[in-house]
């Protein structure tokens, strides 16, 4: 593997409705400032061309500042956006397909729910797993259910790659996941929408910072 390991402490997941009228790239640009390291496109509502019109300019605000783009599923739009890489979850393109296609320079993310999705994943030249919900979560109303803080350091020992958790998870999480030896916080509502994006993002990232703080 001949990528940079990703900082994961702090990953959005963009939700074009919860970003409003500040818009998608607006959201991203504020929260990168203020200490976002990864950003995952996903608006399953958009379809290709949409997407490409949005990736791209999100693609613009990242531009200089390190933070990588990943795409959401759609692995065949990573080179018209100008993305880094891609994430797969467990019904979208096989993570074998994914990785063929995007070759070894891109980053290829793989969300799992159980320890048996840890097996099907490592044969898959994949450099991060998604692990979620933890907690009770809205953003996506067809995820599965919560597995919890036990089941999330269950599959952090056992998973060949760094784990990044999603899920229901605020200020009040952070510390919790981050005693599993998870890599960091994947968070949707908790940055798009908020009032101050750049607040709430600081605020995160202090959150998850102060709890690997040592005593």
């Amino acid at each position: 593997m001949s990528r940079p390991p990703l900082d994961l402490s702090l990953y959005l997941v963009t939700d074009t409705r919860l970003c409003g009228t500040l818009g998608v790239p607006a959201t991203v640009s504020a929260a990168v400032a203020a200490g976002v390291t990864v950003v995952q496109l996903r608006d399953p509502a958009a379809d290709d061309a949409e997407l490409v019109t949005l990736g791209r300019a999100v693609a613009r605000e990242l531009a200089g500042t390190g933070v990588p783009l990943v795409v959401n599923d759609a692995v065949h739009l990573v080179e018209a956006i100008g993305a880094q890489g891609a994430h797969v979850g467990q019904g979208d393109t096989d993570p074998g397909e994914a990785r063929a296609r995007l070759g070894h320079a891109a980053y290829l993310g793989l969300s799992v729910q159980t320890t048996d999705h840890i097996e099907a994943a490592r044969g898959a030249d994949v450099d991060y797993l998604g692990v979620g919900p933890v907690f009770a979560q809205t953003t996506k109303p067809d995820g599965a259910e919560p597995g919890g803080l036990e089941r999330l350091g269950r599959i952090v020992g056992l998973s060949p790659v760094p784990c990044v958790a999603i899920g229901g998870i605020g200020l009040e999480q952070a510390a919790q996941v981050r005693a599993t030896d998870a890599a960091g916080i994947a968070v949707v509502s908790a940055i798009c929408g908020q009032p101050d994006v750049a607040v709430a993002t600081r605020a995160l990232r202090a959150a998850w910072d102060d709890a690997g703080a040592p005593v």
